[in-house]
């Protein structure tokens, strides 16, 4: 019995582990991470009953709203809020978080409807991955306090920093600065991410190749993070923005756990715990992924 039950427990598990895979993959078909939205299109029909143009127009309107919300709790249950949780694992694990992650679904805006060639109705909806009534306060806890960005590793000297250009930009200086000193006029971070096969996810974690984190959203602050999430994805430098004009630019060495945590280089590591020492770039979310 024993056996039977624990080979039970081990089959409900792996079901649960491919429909949060299933549904991993719809989500990011759905997920805008340059504006930070969660999207879903729903159709609808006037039932054959109708009895006049206008009832026909509301009934197939109302059904549309309801295809979005039934796309919308779809694409949101699948949306990674870290590398190892998505949405619909979080609600399962607490019913607080199920209960505000419905209020979030619930509270999605109409951003596009009208009358379709065939006669139906299209109504577009979308939910906030951040900001007030986002995704992000209904499963992002706030920590019981904020910790410090660690310390570098020691006896490693920090990667010297030269310059980069893609596409005619040019994102950081080509003097390197002196041996643990820092240059201290970057503006952000831009981690390049690019042919590791990078998933966005909502809290993402940077660690150095030793396994230790250098960035999460337990070093920040909680309001910042609600606000404008942790750090944006972008395909080129032209869509870094958000690391604002001098950049310092890291390579990742690899990407763990399911693609979704960027590792650097212990020296590259270093480099950016010392310039975030003098400029505060982590700290203010300045951040942004290539993929």
């Amino acid at each position: 019995m024993n056996r039977l039950a624990k080979a039970m427990g081990l089959m409900g598990l792996v079901v649960a582990m491919l429909v949060a895979s299933m549904a991993s993959v719809l989500a990011a078909e759905h997920v805008d991470w340059n504006s930070n939205v969660i999207r879903a299109t729903g159709g609808g029909v006037a039932p054959a009953g109708a009895r006049t143009i206008a009832q026909a127009r509301m009934m197939a309107r109302r059904a549309a709203i309801t295809d979005a919300y039934r796309q919308l709790a779809e694409y949101v249950g699948g949306v990674n809020v870290n590398a190892e949780t998505t949405v619909d694992m979080a609600a399962v694990q607490s019913d607080v978080v199920k209960t505000k992650v419905q209020a979030t679904i619930r509270g999605a805006r109409i951003v596009s409807e009208g009358r379709t060639s065939d006669g139906g109705y299209e109504v577009t909806m979308e939910v906030p991955l951040f900001g007030v009534s986002s995704l992000a306060s209904a499963v992002i806890e706030r920590p019981a306090r904020v910790e410090a960005f660690p310390a570098q590793v020691p006896d490693v000297l920090p990667a010297p920093v030269e310059t980069h250009d893609d596409g005619g930009w040019t994102s950081s200086s080509a003097a390197a600065a002196p041996d643990g000193k820092a240059i201290g006029t970057f503006t952000g971070l831009v981690v390049d991410c690019r042919g590791l096969g990078l998933k966005p996810v909502m809290s993402p974690v940077i660690k150095n190749a030793n396994g230790s984190p250098i960035y999460g959203y337990k070093n920040l602050d909680y309001d910042k993070v609600i606000e404008k999430g942790m750090a944006s994805y972008a395909r080129d430098m032209a869509g870094a923005e958000r690391a604002g004009s001098h950049p310092l630019v890291v390579r990742a060495v690899a990407v763990e756990n399911h693609g979704g945590t960027p590792v650097l280089s212990l020296a590259d590591a270093n480099r950016v715990l010392i310039e975030n020492g003098a400029t505060h770039f982590l700290d203010a979310t300045n951040v942004v992924f290539l993929r």
